[in-house]
């Protein structure tokens, strides 16, 4: 169990303090809750260029990294659809240089027309780079608009296009900054060996005079229950043709969740996994496959994706995944095939929860979702799920109606490798 404290400073910011005396270092975790999902429909991108910029120099800092350096820090960001994470650590006794890194930024950014020229191309380049050049790398620009139709999950977090990205004005980022990145959409969760009362009074020193800001209160189009398959087929220079199967399940926070992860566990989550051993293994169908989820807020994706090996036709392969599914469906898995794949997930907690960083990240994400406690709640419920609870997410979830299914075909004169 991890035990923590929190309490919230007038400005709206919620701040937690875990306690570990066995470490040196101290971790300092600011989640912002803001995603693409939060953004407009003609400026998509916009949460990620700000884990950019938010490294590029704020009112009184202009050099992010070189003082959490000095200090023996180190730090990194990550962008989802969902939120936006920042941390670093650093040895304890140097704990207020990363309070005053992360207040400054939280306070203002420096804003200025080189500095987002900078962070722009730097996008740019990412986008060219990993969606645009590289194999299968629109994959989720495509699959995400065939299963959405409403949601802002259509989009990924890279953005829909480069031009949105290359025709952001100062304006545009200094709006989107201050209606996100306040205190009342933050939560910042400090861990190491410290107590309360001493996090209080740094938090209260560097982040207790930051305006809170407008309160957002996300309004977002839900997605309509989906009433028909849809399938779509599309070529690209590729070396090997791939399936990309899509189903929607239930947010983060719903109950089918934890059945909806252990079937992903039980079809394709490894080399022991169902769809690994019989498609890859023994009927070599497949070079590599492998079933997950988003783990999106809001009602997310179940996937089963594959590169096909060469030699097998693409229509094959599919029907081969389908007749998995379909087996899967008619009858009910054992409990020894539930519990691996719960032991699985506990050995996964039980490792994340070693390192400071990690609790600190979960602590504050927990937080977001409405209670850091939940943290401790979660084995359990893991753990609760049964056979027929399983089957009956399964028949929910794997219905016909709800698939979405990308068929990624290599150009008969592909170039690549």
């Amino acid at each position: 169990m991890l035990h923590f404290d929190r309490f919230t400073l007038d400005n709206g910011l919620r701040v937690l303090v875990h306690t570990d005396k066995a470490t040196p270092m101290v971790a300092i975790n600011v989640l912002y809750d803001v995603g693409a999902r939060d953004e407009d429909t003609s400026r998509t991108g916009f949460a990620h260029l700000f884990e950019h910029l938010m490294f590029g120099g704020s009112l009184n800092i202009p050099e992010y990294d070189e003082p959490l350096q000095m200090a023996g820090g180190e730090n990194n960001a990550y962008t989802t659809n969902d939120i936006t994470n920042y941390y670093l650590q650093l040895p304890l006794q140097n704990i207020e240089t990363g309070f005053w890194l992360e207040s400054d930024r939280m306070l203002s950014l420096a804003f200025g027309e080189k500095s987002l020229d900078v962070q722009r191309k730097v996008v740019c380049e990412e986008f060219k780079e990993h969606y645009l050049n590289k194999p299968y790398g629109d994959v989720w620009h495509v699959l995400r608009k065939l299963a959405y139709t409403t949601h802002p999950y259509r989009w990924p977090t890279i953005g829909n296009s480069l031009k949105e990205i290359e025709t952001a004005h100062l304006d545009d980022v200094k709006n989107f900054f201050f209606k996100h990145y306040r205190p009342s959409s933050a939560v910042l969760c400090v861990a190491g060996n410290v107590t309360k009362e001493q996090v209080a009074a740094l938090a209260e020193k560097w982040f207790g005079d930051i305006p809170a800001g407008e309160q957002y209160v996300r309004s977002l189009p839900q997605e309509p229950r989906q009433t028909e398959a849809r399938v779509l087929s599309m070529e690209a220079d590729v070396p090997l043709d791939a399936i990309y199967k899509a189903w929607h399940i239930g947010g983060r926070l719903t109950p089918d969740y934890y059945a909806a992860d252990l079937i992903t566990e039980i079809l394709g989550s490894g080399y022991s996994s169902r769809l690994y051993r019989r498609l890859v293994k023994e009927e070599q169908l497949f070079s590599h496959i492998n079933c997950y989820h988003t783990g999106s807020l809001d009602p997310g994706l179940l996937v089963i994706e594959g590169k096909v090996t060469a030699g097998t036709t693409i229509e094959a392969a599919n029907e081969a995944i389908e007749k998995e599914v379909a087996e899967f469906l008619a009858k009910e898995f054992s409990d020894i095939e539930l519990q691996k794949a719960k032991n699985k997930i506990e050995s996964m907690i039980a490792f994340e929860d070693m390192s400071l960083l990690n609790r600190a990240n979960n602590l504050a994400f927990y937080e977001l979702l409405g209670d850091a406690g939940l943290i401790n709640e979660e084995w359990g419920k893991y753990s609760a799920v049964t056979v027929g609870q399983m089957h009956k997410a399964a028949q929910e979830i794997f219905r016909d109606e709800n698939s979405n299914t990308l068929l990624y075909r290599k150009k008969a004169d592909a170039t690549v490798e």
